[in-house]
């Protein structure tokens, strides 16, 4: 930071602190001295570890939002969340019925949703989070997966649900039951097994292994994305 950076009052578990403006508000607590040990994961808003709760002045709304992607307002007031309590159902997915009332016995809690759309508003992936609820109620398996796919599991969806839903748990247990008895199998996955315990990789890994630390972030670095 420099010495000519616009400086901002904000209030960190009710505790004043003056911190750069134009910042996350992960980047503002550790500008104020605060240490992640944990709640910080991926620090580009995929990892759902960060939820933060927090009002600005004027608004009497309480907000949420990933402090690795959420940008300091002055005057806010905001706590830290990066667990949500929520209660999850423990069960054996193998033995488990890709049916509606496997949804509705280890979360019956779903059928309560009141079409609010709150989850949906708050989702900072965007998902569709009140859709893809609907497509549990009526045991569309397949919907729900791909609808939550790319859920983080950060919790704020069920921080802001009037009826106590835990949507992501919901979702995870549809994605898991679609993959298991649903989706068809990969068949290059299976072909991957076979060339790995063949094998086929051991001199490739070698060479890996030998490497050093740049060599290795060079080839990270210059790897193909899909």
């Amino acid at each position: 930071m420099t010495g000519e950076s616009t400086m901002v009052s904000i209030y960190i578990m009710g505790k004043q602190y003056e911190v750069p403006d134009g910042v996350t508000i992960m980047k503002a607590m550790e500008f104020a001295g605060y240490r992640f040990i944990r709640g910080c994961g991926c620090r580009g808003g995929f990892c759902g570890a960060c939820g933060t709760v927090y009002r600005t002045p004027g608004n009497f709304r309480l907000k949420v939002g990933l402090a690795c992607a959420t940008m300091v307002e002055a005057g806010m007031h905001l706590a830290q969340i990066p667990f949500y309590p929520a209660n999850r159902a423990a069960y054996d997915l193998q033995a488990l019925a890709p049916t509606l009332g496997t949804l509705r016995q280890h979360y019956p809690e779903m059928t309560r949703c009141l079409g609010c759309n709150q989850c949906t508003r708050i989702c900072p992936q965007g998902l569709p989070v009140m859709d893809y609820i609907a497509a549990a109620q009526c045991g569309d398996l397949e919907k729900t997966a791909h609808q939550s796919f790319d859920c983080i599991m950060c919790g704020l969806c069920a921080s802001r649900c009037p009826a106590e839903i835990v949507q992501y748990n919901v979702g995870i247990l549809a994605r898991r039951l679609f993959g298991r008895h649903i989706a068809p199998p990969a068949r290059h996955l299976a072909q991957r097994v076979q060339d790995i315990e063949a094998g086929k990789f051991d001199d490739e890994l070698e060479r890996l292994m030998r490497m050093g630390r740049e060599e290795l972030q060079k080839r990270y670095y210059a790897r193909d994305i899909e």
